[in-house]
């Protein structure tokens, strides 16, 4: 074991966001943070369907936390991250002018996002796991997996600035502008945080059988070989957008803003800037888009469509779990031509997706929208 290993607590991240925590870099301010996310319930935290809550993968003391741990806190990641890609491809499909910046912030959240799935998985297979990634496929409306962030329910809609607030910034909201009782209500910070703790106090052997090596976005995916490796991919993951403490001031020159921020950026009309050490939502304008006007998908899908729309949505559904089962087979030895697979079914999503939100509900104005139903 190197020094580097024995180690028994997880270093701030070196690479920062420019904009990661904005809220805590202006202190108390409320000029940096847009209004709390409204939260739809109450009850106690959703239980994970595979791997069981963040909440309980905490509660686990540290000398508790082996391989096995890992695999099931990966595990979660891998759902948490997977969840997040449905909504925010309906509110970019649902954007008619792809050059706007409101459409480019969210097409690069969305490539980000789908990097984090992939770095979730390389971490899972490096110790000995599978990513079950079509058992794991969320439904909507409904929580994000393992309990992060308990009353924020998660739907597919069209663009519009409640969703935004409600669904999206919800998701990415960092530690600081929603710090609650951490044992009732783990943030995707502390699980990562934790994750990486548990990678550097177990010091498991690290296999790059099965990982995989490729462009997604404008992040390289790569096989993580050694603890260092892990530290680095799980510190992209946070900074991007999920639950970095850091300053402002730390950046680097090629950076982004956030997932939280760009988000806000939509919601409040303005670019993020500086000014006498405080950020506001103050700089250039960033206009909401002309959306299509999908509406919100009710539990259980939309009720008695006629048979054009029934054969859109078994197309969409149809090709979603194609999508699903060829990243499970890229990460079960499938590689690449299976990745390439899943890569090239979703690029079969949007055009039925565009059609059915270019479809009227019958005595409504909105329009209809994929529902992403995996099929068994």
């Amino acid at each position: 074991m190197t020094e580097d290993a024995k180690r028994p607590t997880v270093a701030e991240p070196k690479r920062r966001t420019i904009l990661a925590t904005a809220a805590a870099a202006a202190g108390a301010s409320a000029v940096v943070a847009a209004p709390a996310p409204a939260w739809a319930g109450t009850g106690a935290p959703a239980e994970a369907r595979l791997s069981g809550t963040v909440a309980r993968l905490l509660a686990v003391p540290a000398a508790g936390r082996g391989v096995e741990w890992l695999r099931s806190a990966l595990q979660v990641a891998v759902e948490l991250e997977l969840s997040t890609i449905p909504p925010y491809l309906c509110a970019w499909w649902s954007v008619k002018d792809r050059r706007s910046d409101a459409a480019r912030l969210i097409r690069r959240v969305i490539d980000d996002e789908m990097y984090h799935l992939g770095v979730a998985c390389n971490l899972l297979v490096a110790v000995g796991g599978r990513p079950r990634i079509l058992a794991g496929a969320p439904t909507y409306p409904g929580p994000l997996p393992g309990g992060v962030h308990p009353g924020v329910t998660v739907y597919l809609s069209g663009l519009t600035r409640s969703f935004v607030h409600d669904v999206m910034m919800a998701i990415e909201a960092p530690d600081e502008p929603l710090s609650r009782d951490r044992g009732t209500s783990p943030s995707v910070g502390d699980f990562y945080t934790a994750v990486l703790e548990g990678f550097w106090l177990v010091s498991p052997q690290l296999s790059t059988r099965g990982q995989l090596e490729t462009r997604i976005g404008s992040d390289d995916l790569r096989p993580v070989r050694t603890l260092l490796d892990v530290e680095r991919a799980i510190d992209v993951v946070r900074e991007q957008g999920e639950g970095t403490g850091s300053s402002p001031a730390d950046s680097f020159a090629d950076d982004h803003p956030a997932h939280y921020y760009a988000f806000s950026e939509i919601y409040h009309g303005r670019r993020l800037r500086v000014t006498d050490r405080a950020w506001t939502f103050t700089g250039a304008r960033v206009p909401f888009p002309d959306t299509r006007p999908m509406a919100r998908v009710p539990a259980g899908g939309w009720s008695c469509p006629s048979a054009p729309v029934r054969g859109l949505l078994h197309r969409f559904d149809t090709t979603y779990t194609t999508v699903l089962t060829s990243l499970d087979a890229a990460w079960a030895g499938g590689g690449l031509r299976a990745l390439g697979a899943a890569v090239h079914a979703m690029r079969g999503l949007e055009e039925p997706a565009l059609h059915l939100m270019e479809t009227r509900i019958p005595g409504r104005r909105s329009t209809y929208g994929p529902q992403f139903h995996a099929l068994s």
